[in-house]
C-alpha cells in the first residue's frame, strides 16, 4: 500500500526493527477467524513505522472496547443457545479477537498511549469508548435483551446483533486502511476485513435459515 502525504517526494521514513523481548509476552494475531501465538524472545516481529499517525491510535482505541463487546456476548452463547453452528461462531470470535486485543494493547503501549480501560477485558457491559467512531455497535439496550433470550430466540437475536456488530468492525477498519500509515494497524485492519466480512455471510446464512 502506497501512502501519500504530499505532492513533493520526501525521504522515506524511517523504519524500526520489531524484536520480541523477555518481559511482557508479546501476543501474534493469527489469520481470519484463528487463534493468535505468542512471540519468542528475540523473535523478529518485521518493522515498524517510526511515525504513528492519530489513524493508528484512534483504530486501535476504538478496536478494542469493539472486540471486548464482541466476546461478552459470544461468552453469553454456550448457556443460552442448543445450536453448534452458534457455539463454533463463538469459539471462532473468542480465539480471533481475544489476542488481537492484547496485540493492540501491547502496540498502544510501544507507541506511548495509555491502553484502553481494563486492559484486556473488564467488568461486564463496560467497553470503554469507542472514541470518534460514534459509540457501540450493540447498545446496553440491546445487550440485555440478549440476555434474557433463550433457544431459538437468542439465537435470531445474537445473530443479527453481531451482523451489526461485525459491520461496524469492517466499517473501522477501511477507515484505518485509508488513513493509517503503520504497518502493524494496517495489516490487523486488513485482517479484519476479509475474516469478519466471511463471518458476516455465515451469519446471514444462518439468520435466513432460523427465518429471522
Amino acid at each position: 500500500m502506497s501512502i501519500l502525504t504530499g505532492c513533493t517526494t520526501a525521504e522515506p521514513e524511517p523504519r524500526t526493527p520489531l524484536v520480541a523481548g523477555t518481559g511482557a509476552p508479546v501476543i501474534i494475531p493469527g489469520g481470519p477467524g484463528d487463534a493468535g501465538r505468542t512471540a519468542r524472545p528475540g523473535e523478529n516481529l518485521g518493522d515498524s513505522e517510526a511515525r504513528v499517525t492519530a489513524a493508528d491510535v484512534r483504530f486501535a482505541e476504538g478496536m478494542i472496547p469493539h472486540h471486548r463487546q464482541a466476546l461478552e456476548m459470544a461468552a453469553l452463547v454456550r448457556p443460552r443457545s442448543s445450536s453448534p453452528v452458534l457455539w463454533r461462531l463463538a469459539e471462532r470470535i473468542t480465539a480471533a479477537q481475544r489476542p488481537e486485543i492484547a496485540a493492540m494493547t501491547s502496540w498502544l503501549r510501544s507507541a506511548g498511549r495509555a491502553p484502553a480501560v481494563h486492559d484486556d477485558g473488564g467488568p461486564p457491559g463496560d467497553h470503554g469508548g469507542h472514541g470518534d467512531y460514534g459509540g457501540h455497535a450493540v447498545t446496553q439496550e440491546q445487550e440485555n435483551q440478549l440476555r434474557t433470550a433463550r433457544g431459538t430466540d437468542f439465537d435470531r437475536l445474537f445473530l443479527s446483533l453481531m451482523i451489526v456488530h461485525h459491520e461496524a468492525a469492517v466499517t473501522m477498519a477501511k477507515q484505518q486502511i485509508e488513513d493509517g500509515t503503520d504497518r502493524i494497524m494496517l495489516a490487523m485492519a486488513a485482517d479484519v476485513v476479509s475474516g469478519q466480512a466471511i463471518e458476516i455471510t455465515r451469519m446471514r446464512r444462518e439468520l435466513l435459515r432460523l427465518g429471522g
